[in-house]
């Protein structure tokens, strides 16, 4: 199991024990706490020694978003980079770097396909990804301090998105950033979604992605749709 898929499971079985009342500023504390233990058995050792690796290789966090409803606050919670659509209007909470990393990929993919690499070579090695992998590692210092994430390490809550709800009846969808257009409903996403791999499946376009969508599958990322009324 990935880092990241093992602290989805961490999260979801926090939530799950959760008080229902809880604000977002405790469900931050109570989580952090709940990833944090997870690194107890490596304390055995040198607790501070273990901290300090983490504090300075983030990439071997824990690590996942969270986009989360409060029924009995009428509030929506973007932890890390997910999205929502509320009443059809659209919120999201994008690290910061990705954007001016996904354009600087898709120069040096336009670069590769005009010295004759081909659309396919490309997909099956990603060179222009590959190239600004150190980049992402070294933007991920920045977890927890210019954006926020779930990983064990004390979240900045000025960097989550909270929309409050009025009290007026509406439809609420929540997703990962898999989708690169989230719709009103999931036939309408997904179809956005293979209408980008038949399109534009490097993601260089008019949607630019870190990543291009890899052989065989029918996504670039993970994802996850939820819709609902309330």
């Amino acid at each position: 199991m990935s880092n990241g898929r093992y602290a989805m499971t961490l999260v979801a079985d926090y939530l799950r024990q959760m008080p229902a009342d809880a604000s977002c500023h405790q469900f931050c504390k109570g989580v952090t706490a709940a990833i944090r233990k997870r690194y107890l058995p490596f304390w055995k050792t040198d607790k501070e020694a273990v901290i300090e690796r983490l504090r300075q290789h983030p990439e071997e966090r824990l690590c996942a978003s969270a986009a989360i409803y409060s029924r009995r606050r009428r509030e929506v919670w973007l932890v890390g980079d997910c999205q929502c659509l509320i009443g059809g209007q659209l919120f999201d909470n994008p690290k910061p770097y990705e954007q001016k990393l996904a354009e600087q990929r898709a120069l040096k993919v336009n670069e590769l396909l005009s010295t004759g690499m081909t659309v396919t070579q490309i997909l099956t090695d990603d060179i222009a990804r590959r190239s600004i992998i150190p980049q992402m590692l070294e933007a991920m210092h920045g977890q927890n301090i210019t954006y926020a994430v779930i990983d064990g390490f004390p979240i900045p809550e000025n960097r989550i998105l909270i929309v409050t709800l009025n009290f007026q009846p509406c439809e609420i969808v929540l997703a990962t950033d898999g989708y690169p257009f989230l719709c009103p409903t999931l036939q309408e996403s997904e179809q956005q979604l293979k209408q980008q791999r038949e399109t534009d499946p490097l993601n260089i376009g008019c949607f630019k992605a870190t990543k291009a969508f890899t052989p065989g599958n029918n996504s670039f990322d993970d994802r996850t749709y939820i819709r609902f009324k309330v």
